[in-house]
């Protein structure tokens, strides 16, 4: 799990720990889930470990992927940086860093594992985009805009590695309440919660889906949304 502090990240490891999988724990400040670890080993009687990942560090992905103590057969990139729209539309240095967090980092280490799993010949990648990255809107476009492309790059992959029996997953979870978003009064009948993210991701693995939207209503508003003509579109306030 590739970004294992967030709420979505550690629940999607308990979620995978409950179902016998082992773990392995990735995030900036590692040392802070050694506490996790030793929960998760205690509670489901798995094997749990953790292990330093910088999203922005790519020259230093490789070798994560060479330390671990065994190469996984499931990798979940959870990372996302959501930024302050307003403010990130004036500081482009903090754009850049939104759209390198939540893009390049999955870019590169997506890229050194899928080499790996397509010589082994099995294995999962499931990466968390979002349903802002369907259409761009100019309440959110740049952290969008970096989901937009990890939609894109997830769906290319997919038909790179299907001959090789790989599997990828694309998550568009919707809101959720998580402390990423607990500044924002999120609509209670469009939001879910970490653990139902990690449950649907789960079985969206075992069945082996390709594209899932957590709550399958926002498949339907992004549709709506993006049939809107251009020319009503950008007059509009989203």
């Amino acid at each position: 799990v590739i970004g294992a502090k967030s709420d979505i990240g550690i629940a999607i490891a308990h979620k995978f720990a409950k179902e016998g999988h082992n773990i392995q724990l990735a995030s900036r400040d590692s040392h802070t889930l050694k506490d996790d670890c030793s929960d998760i080993n205690i509670r489901y009687g798995v094997d749990a470990s953790f292990y330093e990942f910088d999203a922005l560090d790519s020259n230093s992905h490789k070798k994560l992927t060479l330390s671990l103590k065994k190469m996984p057969d499931i990798a979940i990139y959870v990372i996302g940086s959501l930024g302050n729209q307003k403010k990130d539309e004036n500081e482009i240095k903090q754009s850049i860093e939104i759209i390198r967090t939540n893009y390049e980092g999955l870019v590169s280490i997506f890229g050194h594992l899928a080499n790996l799993f397509k010589i082994r010949g099995s294995g999962t990648l499931i990466g968390i985009s979002s349903v802002a990255g369907d259409r761009g809107r100019a309440s959110n476009y740049i952290y969008g805009s970096s989901k937009a492309g990890v939609s894109a790059f997830l769906s290319g992959l997919r038909n790179r590695l299907y001959p090789f029996g790989i599997h990828v997953l694309t998550v568009k979870p919707g809101f959720v309440q998580t402390k990423m978003t607990s500044h924002i009064n999120l609509p209670k009948k469009l939001t879910t919660n970490p653990e139902k993210v990690a449950n649907s991701i789960y079985y969206a693995y075992k069945s082996r889906k390709n594209i899932i939207y957590v709550m399958p209503i926002w498949k339907y508003i992004m549709l709506f949304i993006k049939l809107i003509p251009e020319s009503f579109f950008k007059k509009m306030k989203l």
